[in-house]
């Protein structure tokens, strides 16, 4: 019987703090972890698009980009947070551009602010939060990814999420679809905030 353990030492950045001054550095280190496991398909959580043209910028070009973005409505009735110039210009560029709603936020979260209670959708999140919002953002970003049809579920990804503005956080991730959630597996932590 071969009783030799195997392990791989994979190196994580831990930021001092969440926040946008850690974007370029989260996307050198998808980079070069997307390299070496041969992922072709990154996530960038992104409001204003920033986020995903740097990640253009910085990215190998044989990476596939995908942005997703808040649901319109989101920060106000009836507006979309992207501009639809910023849009077109990412799909000229190759990326794909995803407007969904939030798999952690949606019926559960007119519930909460209607009746003052929570339900199962938003408790998970805030459970995932105690890694860091982040983390939190890049689980969801592969299960709207995978509802959509723009990743596969038998195919690891690199999902990029953030606290807010820009990125942090970093996962790779075997999708799934939200009704699979359980299915969802976080591969690695390739970098989040150890402060939040």
């Amino acid at each position: 019987m071969n009783d030799l353990v195997q392990y791989d030492d994979v190196p994580c950045r831990y930021f001092e703090k969440p926040g946008p001054r850690n974007t370029k550095m989260v996307l050198e280190a998808v980079s070069k972890r997307a390299e070496a496991l041969s992922i072709e398909k990154v996530l960038v959580a992104t409001r204003s698009g920033s986020t995903a043209f740097d990640a253009l910028e910085i990215l190998k070009a044989d990476i596939r980009v995908i942005a997703v973005t808040h649901v319109t409505g989101f920060g106000k009735p009836n507006v979309q947070e992207m501009p639809e110039e910023i849009r077109k210009e990412l799909k000229l560029k190759g990326v794909d551009v995803l407007t969904a709603q939030h798999a952690f936020g949606g019926v559960g979260r007119a519930v909460r602010n209607k009746l003052s209670t929570f339900q199962v959708d938003e408790i998970m999140a805030f459970t995932l939060r105690t890694f860091g919002q982040g983390t939190k953002v890049a689980i969801e970003l592969a299960l709207m990814a995978a509802d959509a049809g723009l990743v596969r579920t038998d195919e690891d990804i690199i999902s990029v999420g953030g606290s807010a503005k820009g990125a942090d956080s970093a996962l790779v991730i075997k999708p799934a679809n939200t009704h699979n959630f359980f299915d969802l597996k976080v591969r690695e932590v390739i970098c989040k905030p150890a402060g939040f």
